[in-house]
């Protein structure tokens, strides 16, 4: 059996995943695009209440705050002149300029975290994640999906923070960012909450559990040469 967290059914609510005592591998990069009014905050949040050993960064933005929203917690919020320094410090993993505010997601903290064997969440655009494809090659992509067209429709129009113009807007973006689903290794439809985040945490599960990502030393260590020395100091000795 694998070493890594696993789903539990100990003390934990069902699908939580809690600690054990593993060796050691460098962290994993899960990347969550979706588009907007998709439910990708709230999956993602649930995904990193849910998992043990998940980091979720957060980005940079220069768009202002939504009601409800915390600099430091959904992003950081940021002026414009402050996001180009960033940008000429090549302090970004990557950026983008997405319905007329700037995005960046901030390089060492993740890969700070990475080296540290602790897995990481970043939820991004499309844009951003093609971006990163090019220069993080085992990173984990899941793209996800609202139910239908109409209902994300309905969903952006009941949020109240958009015009009509930006709506639409919003929903030509949709066609353009699910046309690039080929680049992501999985697809969650999002049409119940609860069954979306079982299959995310599946997703989660699984990727810990590869043969890749497996620490072959330990494994050899632990199973396949304290074997064979244990089966050489049971031989008895021939006598000529």
């Amino acid at each position: 059996m694998s070493n890594e967290p696993a789903i539990t059914t100990s003390n934990h609510p069902p699908g939580v995943m809690e600690n054990r005592q593993v060796p050691e591998r460098r962290g994993i990069l899960y990347i969550i695009s979706a588009p907007s009014g998709a439910g990708k905050t709230t999956l993602c949040k649930q995904i990193v209440a849910s998992v043990f050993g998940l980091w979720h960064s957060v980005s940079f933005t220069t768009r202002k705050p939504r009601p409800g929203e915390e600099h430091g917690r959904e992003y950081f919020f940021i002026e414009e002149k402050l996001f180009h320094d960033m940008v000429a410090r090549n302090e970004f993993l990557e950026y983008a300029h997405v319905y007329s505010n700037w995005y960046g997601t901030p390089r060492k903290p993740l890969m700070d975290k990475m080296a540290q064997g602790i897995d990481v969440l970043l939820e991004i655009d499309v844009q951003g994640a093609l971006q990163i494809k090019k220069k993080v090659g085992d990173a984990v992509y899941i793209f996800i999906l609202p139910p239908s067209m109409d209902i994300l429709r309905a969903r952006l129009q009941g949020r109240g923070s958009d015009s009509q113009e930006e709506i639409v807007r919003r929903l030509q973006k949709v066609k353009e960012e699910v046309w690039c689903f080929r680049e992501y290794y999985y697809i969650v439809r999002n049409d119940d909450l609860t069954q979306s985040l079982r299959e995310l945490q599946s997703i989660f599960v699984a990727e810990r559990l590869k043969t890749k990502r497996m620490d072959m030393h330990w494994l050899e260590q632990s199973f396949i040469l304290e074997k064979d020395a244990k089966f050489s100091e049971r031989e008895p000795s021939s006598i000529l």
